[in-house]
């Protein structure tokens, strides 16, 4: 697909690129990638042979323990960016898999360099981007370290729910959710059994309703206030 066809760069979640950048980010582009969900993306502990924008479907980033317990970082939906860490390290410290079928934008590795070295304004774009990834984890550990179990799952939901409608995934009050309860407790570092629990007490509550691979948000506010949750409106992105 040529990048002046890509069907997230009309979206009002995405910000309009400059002058020249266009060409020079479908310059970069090498190809595309489909993966069937449960596939890896990024393998842990390896190197990325490409820098990747996330097309379609979604995808998580994780790491695992020796045992095979696994934390799952942060959850990847359309317009987000990896293989960064793989570009600027050696490996990468943690694995990305595919939550449901995705389809990649593959960009050379060298990809990174060539931005800071020749666009300025896009590279200042990357990094925002960058930061934007970071303020997600730093929001995840809060939700690990103290919030509580139902505090911990309505902060998620809000956050998929906010991160979805940006993308363009929102029909009528609700937005696609793939997630298995068992993704739900790897990110918060719940029991299985306790993110049952909790997520049956949101619906009880009148809050959420999830089925049918959708997630709808009955009253957003109360929610938040629950999560002790207030972000601001999702900022306008760049992309890649």
């Amino acid at each position: 697909m040529p990048c002046a066809q890509c069907p997230l760069r009309p979206l009002p979640g995405f910000k309009p690129l400059r002058e020249g950048e266009l060409a020079f980010i479908s310059r970069r582009k090498v190809g595309q990638r489909r993966i069937e969900p449960g596939g890896s993306i990024v393998a842990e502990g390896g190197a990325a042979a490409h820098v990747f924008t996330l097309l379609s479907g979604w995808a998580f980033r994780f790491k695992t323990m020796t045992d095979g317990r696994r934390q799952i970082m942060s959850f990847l939906l359309p317009g987000d960016i990896l293989g960064l860490q793989a570009e600027l390290l050696e490996a990468t410290a943690h694995g990305v898999e595919a939550l449901t079928e995705v389809s990649l934008c593959a960009f050379a590795r060298d990809t990174v360099w060539s931005v800071y070295r020749v666009h300025p304004p896009l590279a200042l774009d990357l990094t925002w981007l960058a930061a934007h990834g970071e303020r997600l984890v730093d929001d995840a550990m809060l939700s690990v370290g103290r919030r509580t179990a139902v505090e911990s799952v309505a902060a998620l939901l809000v956050s998929l729910f906010k991160r979805a409608e940006s993308a363009g995934l929102r029909e009528g009050d609700s937005v696609p959710f793939p997630l298995t309860q068992t993704h739900v407790a790897d990110a918060l570092g719940l029991s299985v059994v306790h993110t049952n629990r909790t997520m049956q007490r949101l619906r009880r509550m009148g809050l959420v309703r999830i089925g049918d691979g959708r997630l709808a948000v009955g009253d957003l506010r109360s929610l938040r206030r629950i999560a002790q949750y207030w972000e601001q409106p999702a900022p306008v992105r760049p992309l890649f």
